[in-house]
């Protein structure tokens, strides 16, 4: 019965498919692929880890729905959620090879997030009196911290777990603390 349900789930997927493959973020869904598949060990056709991903991981369709531009999505949404506590705000510009660690009341709201960019639960990267934080490419953001405001975070550096961010952090930099400060570069 288990299996039955799981491939008439996967056939309910198919428009997710169908939208993937004529999306104009094509490459850009390729990349966050290529990451997750890295991550969780999975080899083989991209469009296989796609299914896989969007049957098994609420906070990976999150990340897909953000990607396809396309009104049909809200529909696709009534029966595949996404992660409701996770959200990514329509204005941000999201770079491709984004991967998650659950990410659970996270909310990603930044003028631009580079390539392969990490995020925890429990993160906030949001606005001060309307200004964003610039992230840039293979940034890792821990569990609880905060990056808010008009500042921009090198590319290569850790945000520890918990740190409040409200200044520039350099490239290849490791922040923790609350006020976040500096513990190696």
């Amino acid at each position: 019965m288990r299996t039955i349900l799981f491939y008439i789930y996967r056939v309910l997927l198919i428009p997710h498919v169908v939208l993937y493959l004529f999306s104009a973020n094509k490459k850009t869904i390729n990349k966050d692929l290529d990451r997750w598949c890295v991550s969780k060990s999975i080899k083989g056709l991209k469009l296989n880890a796609l299914l896989y991903f969007l049957t098994h991981s609420k906070d990976y369709r999150t990340i897909f729905y953000f990607r396809i531009n396309n009104p049909i999505k809200h529909l696709l949404k009534l029966y595949c959620k996404g992660e409701q506590n996770f959200t990514i705000d329509v204005n941000t510009k999201l770079g491709g090879g984004i991967l998650t660690g659950h990410p659970y009341c996270t909310i990603l709201n930044a003028k631009s997030i580079g390539e392969n960019f990490y995020v925890n639960h429990l993160v906030t990267i949001g606005e001060i009196n309307g200004k964003k934080p610039t992230i840039g490419n293979n940034v890792s953001i821990f569990t609880g911290a905060i990056v808010i405001g008009d500042i921009v975070i090198g590319d290569n550096a850790k945000i520890g777990a918990g740190a409040v961010v409200v200044k520039n952090v350099p490239e290849n930099a490791t922040v923790v603390g609350n006020p976040a400060k500096i513990i190696n570069k």
